[in-house]
């Protein structure tokens, strides 16, 4: 199922041990080499570690009270997973990211995107188009699958394909109607009635 990443934006995460809210999201950290979330920053005043994180392997469920998890023993420090703190120094923003297609047209900017609620995997992306062409569209939804390349800088996707096939006219077979003419009974003997 595809969520909003905004429903995760101020998330409160629940602990199921003590029934109460823990931290609140604060920043997805997103792994830019293959666009999926791979845990989030947290902030509160319960926490006792600064930063904290919660890896997404942790969470239990995702309901209408927020992300919830078994205690407050699955937030970590970024140091205590080496390929979460590799990413987490990345420090990746995928909003606000330009995007420009292959022959380095500007497409827009990233206001948002969406992801798969199992894996939090990005699988869309929600791009402003820039004043000009937002008269037909002001938005575009780019599938993952249409990205080219990730960098610092901005994203790449394909460019667009446009097809412009004239018509295939066929000619329409002529048929000879056999009731148009004027005598086919005569025609067909070949005696004359008169």
């Amino acid at each position: 199922m595809l969520i909003s990443a905004e429903r995760f934006d101020n998330a409160p995460v629940m602990s199921l041990q003590t029934g109460s809210e823990l931290a609140r999201t604060s920043r997805a950290v997103i792994d830019p080499r293959n666009l999926s979330i791979v845990a989030y920053e947290l902030e509160g005043p319960t926490l006792d570690q600064s930063p904290s994180l919660l890896r997404i392997a942790d969470v239990r469920e995702i309901g209408p009270l927020g992300l919830i998890i078994d205690s407050a023993d699955e937030l970590i420090m970024p140091s205590d997973v080496l390929k979460i703190k590799e990413v987490y120094e990345f420090q990746f923003a995928l909003v606000g990211k330009r995007v420009i297609d292959e022959k380095n047209h500007k497409v827009g900017k990233v206001i948002g995107y969406t992801l798969e609620a199992g894996n939090f995997v990005i699988q869309q992306l929600r791009v402003r188009r820039p004043l000009l062409k937002s008269f037909g569209d002001t938005e575009l939804l780019i599938h993952r699958s249409q990205i080219v390349r990730v960098t610092d800088e901005h994203i790449v996707v394909k460019t667009p394909e446009i097809r412009h096939k004239e018509p295939v006219v066929q000619p329409q077979p002529t048929f000879e109607n056999p009731f148009r003419k004027a005598h086919p009974a005569a025609e067909a003997d070949g005696s004359d009635s008169k």
